[in-house]
């Protein structure tokens, strides 16, 4: 074993054992690298399973989900924040057709790849991935049509921050759709919260979730409305992610095999368990907003 091979190796043991190590977002990512769920792409979401069974098309419908969501169409300037490796982007392209998809990622390495993978796909004259932020963003005012963030506002710190550029590079009767992870209301039963906390306490522990991130979707609510949002829609849609994606791992081993070894044995001690327990602490969402049309 290399030097620069056994470091990440115990850099990622570290991350994954030590209850009292975190990591910066983009230092989770490096480490991950392009160990990913699908089979067949690089998604890194976890998700839609209404009417489908694999992990691929699960990855695809929820990209595709958020992008009808947002009503993305020909002629719309799309930003992307977070965009992973850049395979929903490739997806969106092919399928909603744009004007153009521009993107924003704060991990260089996923920059790189996800570039290199929109070249492949011979698509890059109307995609335009860049290294930047979700709450200080090097766009415009008023220059796009909708904002996605796939399964990436939970790590914004903070994501008022990024409700707020969002809202100032929307041009007026502009979206924006996200789908995210925010805790569940805490049960009345005592044994059912301490489930609830520990699940999210890992979750926003390895995951770099901030404190300031943690609310429920009434705030959220709350949130967009005071940044001048309207025509707020939230709904959970955890049910028709956690449940069965739980299951899919727990009969299709593929992706726990690609684990490092003791990763491997938390994987598959977490299948063993039931969805409910795991995922106790975890809602998912997703959520539209509107900017406002300018008046007369």
């Amino acid at each position: 074993m290399s030097d620069n091979t056994a470091g990440r190796f115990f850099a990622y043991l570290n991350w994954l054992l030590n209850p009292f190590h975190g990591l910066e977002t983009t230092e989770v990512y490096d480490l991950i690298g392009t160990t990913s769920l699908t089979e067949h792409r690089l998604y890194l979401n976890l998700g839609y399973w209404r009417d489908v069974d694999t992990i691929d098309d699960a990855s695809e419908a929820l990209a595709l989900l958020v992008a009808k969501r947002g009503g993305m169409a020909a002629g719309d300037i799309v930003l992307d924040c977070g965009y992973g490796f850049g395979d929903q982007d490739i997806l969106w392209a092919r399928t909603m057709k744009p004007e153009k998809i521009i993107g924003l990622n704060i991990t260089r390495s996923q920059v790189e790849r996800a570039r290199m993978n929109v070249a492949d796909a011979g698509v890059g004259r109307s995609i335009d991935l860049r290294e930047g932020s979700a709450t200080k963003m090097p766009i415009a005012n008023e220059s796009i049509d909708l904002v996605v963030s796939l399964e990436s506002a939970f790590h914004y710190r903070s994501r008022e921050d990024f409700f707020k550029e969002a809202y100032r590079v929307l041009r007026p009767g502009g979206r924006l759709v996200t789908a995210d992870i925010v805790p569940t209301e805490n049960s009345d039963n005592l044994f059912r919260r301490m489930e609830q906390w520990i699940s999210w306490r890992l979750v926003a522990g390895k995951f770099n979730i901030p404190q300031e991130n943690y609310y429920l979707i009434p705030s959220y609510t709350s949130k967009l409305m005071s940044t001048g949002f309207v025509a707020i829609d939230i709904k959970s849609i955890r049910d028709d992610v956690y449940q069965p994606l739980h299951e899919y791992l727990s009969r299709d081993q593929k992706f726990v095999r690609k684990l490092p070894p003791v990763a491997m044995i938390l994987a598959k001690s977490a299948l063993h368990r039931s969805a409910e327990s795991v995922y106790a602490g975890l809602d998912y969402i997703l959520s539209y907003a509107e900017k406002p049309e300018k008046s007369g």
